[in-house]
């Protein structure tokens, strides 16, 4: 159990109370939690999963010391039927789960752990070996942690991306975004779309509709946390068309059925 209050007394009160009634023991300051690493400094706080991590690469049992500058390589396209199956797909489904944990504290792999947890099911050579490769970069960039700056502002800024019709199989296309609160990364996603995407501004369009409502339920969060958020929330995108259709939409044949994710992102300006 973590708990979190800027008034020291009535943590000590709540500790308190819950000694009163529960078996408990104080472990002071949060320092791991749950494969979390947590460091403090006058600067800020930091997280991280390098303990994760190097046990995640002693169980992986890799031959070579190999390191790599990124988790995957540029413009990838995986496929079911890429290489020959495995005949035990058992290693591949626990590192593959492990890496999904992972990116609790890791973004930079969310994209990669997202498309290799697409083959869980028949997983062949050919995924496996980018599986590895995740497991170099990792090897090279253990020590990377998330930080939340003490002088960071509490105002949020989101981004918003998409790809279009990017997988061969289903033509599904991919949303990605990230929220920052001040200079501090607080969310992101990666994740492929429900349905078919008629044109590339239809696929930006419904990123730009995950992100708005992830922003929204965190304006919420920050209100109930007693945070006074008044000032509007930019959303940046590169999608020009989707832009133009979130402010004003156009009910004609090209848009009329995106319109209600046109219509939800409008409604939250």
């Amino acid at each position: 159990m973590i708990i979190t209050s800027d008034d020291p007394e009535y943590i000590a009160f709540v500790k308190a109370r819950l000694c009163d009634q529960f078996l408990m023991t104080d472990l002071g300051p949060l320092c791991y939690f749950l494969g979390i690493e947590v460091s403090s400094t006058s600067d800020g706080f930091s997280i991280s999963q390098e303990k994760y991590v190097q046990d995640l690469l002693a169980r992986a049992a890799l031959m070579d010391e190999r390191i790599v500058e990124t988790p995957m390589e540029l413009s990838v396209k995986l496929r079911p039927t890429d290489g020959d199956p495995l005949p035990d797909p058992t290693r591949y489904r626990h590192l593959v789960g492990s890496h999904v944990y992972l990116t609790v504290t890791r973004p930079d792999i969310s994209y990669p752990v997202h498309i290799l947890s697409q083959f869980v099911l028949a997983p062949t050579t050919v995924h496996y070996s980018h599986l590895l490769r995740v497991l170099r970069y990792l090897h090279g960039t253990i020590t990377r942690r998330l930080f939340f700056p003490r002088s960071s502002s509490l105002q949020l800024q989101c981004y918003s991306d998409a790809t279009w019709a990017n997988d061969s199989t289903d033509r599904r296309s991919l949303s990605s975004y990230c929220v920052f609160l001040g200079g501090s990364l607080v969310a992101w996603k990666t994740k492929k779309q429900v349905a078919v995407s008629r044109l590339s501004v239809e696929a930006e369009l419904r990123a730009m509709a995950s992100v708005t409502a992830e922003v929204t339920w965190l304006r919420w969060l920050l209100a109930d946390f007693g945070v006074s958020v008044m000032t509007p929330t930019p959303l940046l995108s590169d999608g020009t068309g989707a832009i133009s259709i979130a402010r004003d939409p156009v009910k004609h044949e090209l848009t009329k059925h995106i319109g209600v994710d046109a219509f939800y992102t409008r409604a939250q300006v």
